[in-house]
């Protein structure tokens, strides 16, 4: 798991801390070129005077998705700011490589399609996932059979026809975790893909523990602002190069612009995830002790999300916040909170949504950097207003500053701590 401080490499050499590497991946040649920010490169196509050249290097694309030294031929084959961004990643994650795509469903689609080609077509699967993975798994839209198991049950699970194992942890949206290395031993030589939405590389690097690809929403944490979508598969570089193809052929390639983004949200993204998990910690232990809140959600690994489950209406703590948002997605510099079972897992069947702790009164928040005591008073408003007292406090009489339970009830049995944050 990366630290924010310096390391050594096996070989006793000393390398970059994570924090260093956050800023300065994707970066290193810019001195040299006489630049101090990364430059966006918008062009959508190439001058190629030598067309000979340029038949024999695209021949080799097709054969094997390897990329060259030589000058850009197309938007859709590459770029070179969106290739800062996949080196940065993959150096992030501790993998060869990076292919990054227009969306986390894009980056997913092709991982999909990989494996399909190559013959395998079944999938095992742990739930919760997030909802619109669980439903393109689930609905057979690109011809793949799914097999949804307890991570228990994976290596039983596996079939001469399977083709990839699908975890996601912490899970969306109940924050379950899963042991990435026992599942990587059940998997075999099936390939382990792991959604590391959720943690990012600050607090894991599944391919560390054993995965072979590593899946990110980049619209989330990565980006940070939530001003940008994109997905991003860190891998091997066999595996990248039959993602390169694929994202030629079905074109959903990620925009120069958001390659450009994303690269500036990770120079920020260790301080962002420390920051904003030292304060869901905090919301966690002052949640856990309310009356009004029937479970909390929050991972071992700690981190950014938070989700729990309400006595009262859920739909009325939503619509009862003014500071927080209430919309779908997270990872941004401001805080989020919506209903799981009416928004992001709305395609999942009900019955598949409640057995995977998805239940109608769960509600899931994404804290961001704002101070605690300001997100603390929205809450506790908004929890009022969802407990349907008989005399709620009006929001121009509430305190501002509300004091934090004296006890914690957490699903893990003890209240996170603001330090885990920094793993």
């Amino acid at each position: 798991m990366p630290t924010m401080d310096t390391h050594w490499d096996m070989s006793g050499a000393r390398t970059r801390a994570f924090a260093t590497e956050a800023v300065h991946a994707g970066r290193d040649d810019l001195a040299a070129l006489g630049l101090h920010a990364a430059p966006l490169d918008l062009s959508t196509t190439y001058p190629s005077a030598d067309t000979r050249a340029e038949a024999a290097r695209i021949d080799a694309f097709a054969a094997d998705g390897a990329l060259d030294d030589g000058p850009p031929v197309y938007g859709r084959l590459g770029n070179p700011t969106v290739a800062r961004f996949e080196t940065a990643l993959a150096r992030l994650e501790g993998t060869d490589s990076a292919v990054a795509f227009a969306s986390g469903m894009a980056a997913l689609t092709a991982v999909l399609l990989v494996r399909l080609a190559a013959g395998p077509r079944h999938v095992v699967a742990v739930r919760p996932l997030y909802g619109c993975s669980d439903h393109l798994l689930t609905a057979g839209t690109l011809g793949s059979e799914v097999t949804w198991v307890d991570p228990a049950g994976i290596a039983d699970a596996i079939r001469p026809d399977t083709g990839l194992v699908l975890v996601e942890s912490p899970a969306n949206p109940t924050l379950a975790e899963v042991d990435l290395a026992a599942v990587a031993h059940a998997c075999g030589s099936v390939p382990l893909l792991v959604d590391n939405t959720f943690a990012t590389p600050v607090l894991q690097r599944p391919a560390e523990r054993g995965a072979r690809l590593v899946l990110h929403s980049a619209t989330k944490y990565i980006g940070g602002h939530g001003d940008v979508l994109g997905g991003v598969v860190a891998c091997d570089e066999a595996f990248a190069r039959e993602l390169r193809k694929v994202r030629f052929a079905t074109g959903g390639v990620l925009h120069p612009l958001a390659g450009y983004l994303l690269l500036r949200g990770l120079s920020t993204l260790p301080v962002r995830v420390r920051a904003a998990s030292a304060t869901a910690a905090e919301l966690v232990r002052r949640l856990a002790g309310d009356p009004r809140v029937t479970r909390v959600h929050y991972p071992r690994i700690g981190g950014a999300m938070v989700a729990f489950e309400v006595a009262g209406d859920p739909h009325a703590v939503t619509a009862g916040v003014e500071l927080i948002t209430p919309a779908v997605s997270l990872g941004s510099v401001d805080s989020l909170i919506q209903h799981p079972a009416s928004i992001s897992h709305r395609v999942v069947a009900a019955d598949d949504r409640r057995a995977a702790g998805v239940g109608d009164r769960l509600l899931r928040l994404s804290v961001g950097l704002e101070d605690v005591e300001d997100l603390w008073a929205d809450l506790d408003g908004a929890l009022g207003a969802g407990a349907g007292a008989a005399h709620p406090v009006s929001r121009a009489a509430r305190p501002a500053r509300t004091p934090a339970p004296a006890r914690a009830r957490t699903e893990a049995g003890t209240p996170p701590v603001p330090h885990r944050a920094g793993r």
